[in-house]
């Protein structure tokens, strides 16, 4: 009995014949070129970049987490290395140029600064989303002002979110994709765990 195997047809992209598998190169050239895909549609993206994505761009037999492990090693000692945040991967900065950075580029802190009731309405949603405007209320014993909840959607980073069940069902307010990659966040299940203060006595 004879087992006919049928190579695999090149994915057409722009009109031109895109080669995922890459089966005429030795399996180190391969790994290479792989590698040099993932970091180029990685550094061409602002936002980050989620595995199907990624796999996209090299062939069937390639791990994208054993290319973005060899990519990782390799910016061992660079200023920005490539990290894992809401559900992909992208290229950052290390922390500690970020004053460099600033210096250099006047940034400042203009697109970070928060007063200490913007952070604090920012936890509180990131904490107990989807919330609406009277949950904070309760939370912070008086209204929290539409002014300071558009300054944080202004950021992009809250979003309406469902409904809620009180009477009007006013949108509930939950965080963004951009939250996450501000805070550097896989998701949310990475937010620090709350330390509840008790009062002894």
């Amino acid at each position: 009995m004879t087992v006919v195997t049928r190579k695999r047809k090149p994915a057409e992209v722009g009109g031109a014949v895109f080669d995922r598998d890459l089966d005429d190169l030795p399996q180190e050239l391969r790994w290479r070129e792989w590698m040099g895909r993932i970091e180029a549609v990685l550094f061409s993206s602002a936002s980050p970049v989620g595995r199907e994505d990624l796999a996209r761009v090299v062939g069937q037999g390639a791990s994208v987490e054993m290319l973005i492990e060899d990519i990782q090693a390799e910016l061992t000692g660079r200023p920005y290395e490539l990290v894992q945040v809401a559900g992909g991967w992208m290229f950052r900065t290390r922390a500690q140029f970020a004053d460099a950075i600033k210096a250099a580029a006047h940034f400042g802190e203009q697109s970070l600064a928060f007063t200490e009731m913007e952070m604090g309405v920012l936890c509180a949603i990131a904490y107990h989303q989807p919330i609406d405007r009277a949950g904070l209320a309760d939370i912070f014993g008086k209204e929290v002002s539409r002014d300071l909840l558009a300054r944080l959607r202004y950021k992009d980073l809250i979003t309406s979110g469902p409904r809620s069940p009180r009477p009007g069902a006013p949108h509930t307010l939950v965080t963004t994709e951009t939250f996450l990659v501000t805070f550097d966040l896989e998701s949310l299940r990475d937010l620090p765990e709350l330390e509840l203060q008790r009062n002894e006595g």
